[in-house]
């Protein structure tokens, strides 16, 4: 009779679904809303022709009623899905009324959601479903007869531009998951960091890589991976074997990225490798491109005094600093990092961090000794950011992955700089922009020419990400939610 319930409750959401998408998909035909990029929001028109947000009672209930699709399935009890939380957050205004492209991706994960809910069994989500004798059981028969078992749900791989809210969207779908599923939700950077340590530790077994995707696959059979980013000829030569393996195991995807997954590593070394995993990614997810035109990072109000413009600032950025710290005393500090590395951090106190842009961005330093930096300090003094280009490119590519660290983990950063952000990368442009650019005539001399110029794919796509995270960082609002978040855990 159980198994009768579920299957009449399995139907009526799944005609629930259909009705619901085609409910909004009339009502956007029909006009009743109107686009308001200043905002970033998709407004109802009212009556008398004026435009008025939080009152969208037909298409607010065209997606609350999600909230009946997913609350109970396969004896499972959850919060509705992503779509009913984002309805929430919106209601209680947390976040700006619906991005008609943030409610179209919302679709797709709650789509994800439903069908990770209706087979969570036989994706062997749960981790308290199966006892640790069948567990070894399983794992004897798969050592003596190897076998694929992909999971029978495909992942989502989400693309677009910065600012489009894909680590809110991906984050909100991975905090509606029940607590008791094999799940994982990390920066790709971090992911990668992971998988080089273990690697090193089964140094000498026969297939180090197979042993780490099985304990990876253990451990987390949904992968929830932000920021898919691959500039590493290491890391790109071993995603394919890595994920296919992964898969081969039941591992389940969900990734989000700036680049669409035909232009990941694109004019990498030996990229000819790294293609078949773009095929296996394409295979074992479906990929859908946010195309908000919108930039919700630039939507906060700016905050003064924590991003400072000029040379040679050393004093100003000094005095900050020590009001940071308080009546602390800073002092020269060591911080380790993976795999028995340490990082020398010449000034520290009270979470507090202070480093010159060489110390910290122009020596031979990675993600791993970011993330380490991070786990002891939540704020980083950077004094004298340079102007970008052709002459210190990997300082460049250091600045940028330091970016994301801090911005991952909602630390904060006081600096000083030669330029404003967008100032700061003007030299760096891709392949394409390159191709669009002026080319010289008898009327440009090569004087006028940019020889500082930086022709890089992977930085040029990177910067307005950098941009981005540096605009909101310096915003009242991330301030604000990392004095809740140092103020919650001390």
């Amino acid at each position: 009779m159980r198994k009768v319930l579920q299957s009449v409750r399995q139907i009526k959401s799944a005609m629930r679904y259909r009705k619901d998408n085609n409910v909004l998909n009339s009502l956007v035909r029909r006009k009743y809303f109107s686009t308001d990029l200043s905002r970033g929001c998709l407004c109802k028109v009212s009556y008398n022709g004026n435009i008025s947000r939080h009152t969208q009672p037909y298409y607010m209930s065209s997606r609350a009623k999600f909230a009946d699709v997913a609350t109970v399935n396969n004896g499972v009890e959850t919060r509705g899905g992503p779509l009913v939380e984002y309805e929430r957050r919106i209601a209680e205004g947390e976040l700006l009324d619906g991005d008609a492209c943030q409610v179209g991706t919302l679709q797709e994960l709650q789509r994800l959601y439903d069908q990770l809910i209706e087979k969570a069994e036989d994706c062997r989500l749960d981790k308290y479903a199966s006892s640790d004798k069948a567990s070894r059981s399983r794992w004897l028969w798969s050592r003596l007869l190897p076998q694929s078992s992909c999971a029978p749900v495909k992942g989502l791989y989400l693309y677009g531009g910065v600012g489009t809210g894909k680590t809110m969207l991906m984050d909100l779908f991975f905090d509606q998951l029940p607590a008791s599923w094999r799940k994982k939700r990390i920066h790709f950077h971090n992911f990668m960091l992971n998988v080089h340590s273990r690697l090193q530790k089964h140094k000498g077994v026969v297939d180090p890589l197979e042993v780490v995707a099985g304990e990876i696959s253990d451990e987390s059979i949904l992968l929830c991976l932000d920021e898919f980013m691959v500039t590493d000829v290491a890391d790109a030569l071993i995603l394919n074997r890595l994920f296919r393996q992964l898969f081969s195991n039941g591992a389940i995807l969900v990734a989000t990225s700036n680049r669409a997954p035909d232009n990941l590593y694109e004019r990498g070394l030996q990229r000819d490798l790294f293609l078949p995993f773009i095929a296996t990614l394409k295979e074992r997810c479906v990929v859908r491109e946010i195309g908000s035109a919108v930039d919700y990072r630039k939507l906060t109000s700016a905050e003064q005094g924590f991003y400072f413009i000029g040379k040679d600032l050393s004093s100003v950025i000094k005095k900050h600093f020590q009001m940071l710290v308080g009546d602390a005393q800073p002092v020269p500090q060591v911080v380790e990092v993976v795999m028995g590395r340490k990082l020398q951090v010449p000034l520290g106190a009270n979470g507090c961090a202070l480093f010159s842009f060489e110390e910290l961005c122009d020596r031979p330093l990675g993600a791993a000794d970011y993330f380490g930096l991070f786990k002891k300090f939540h704020t980083v003094a950077l004094d004298g950011v340079p102007i970008f280009g052709l002459h210190n490119k990997t300082a460049a590519y250091r600045f940028v992955t330091l970016v994301d660290v801090i911005y991952e983990n909602r630390a904060r950063l006081l600096c000083t700089a030669e330029g404003t952000p967008v100032e700061l990368f003007e030299n760096i442009v891709t392949i394409s922009d390159a191709q669009h650019m002026a080319p010289r005539t008898s009327s440009r001399s090569r004087k006028n020419d940019n020889f500082d110029l930086c022709v890089d794919n992977e930085l040029g796509f990177a910067k307005d990400r950098t941009i981005s995270r540096l605009t909101e960082m310096n915003s009242k609002e991330y301030l604000e939610q990392h004095a809740e978040i140092f103020t919650s855990d001390t």
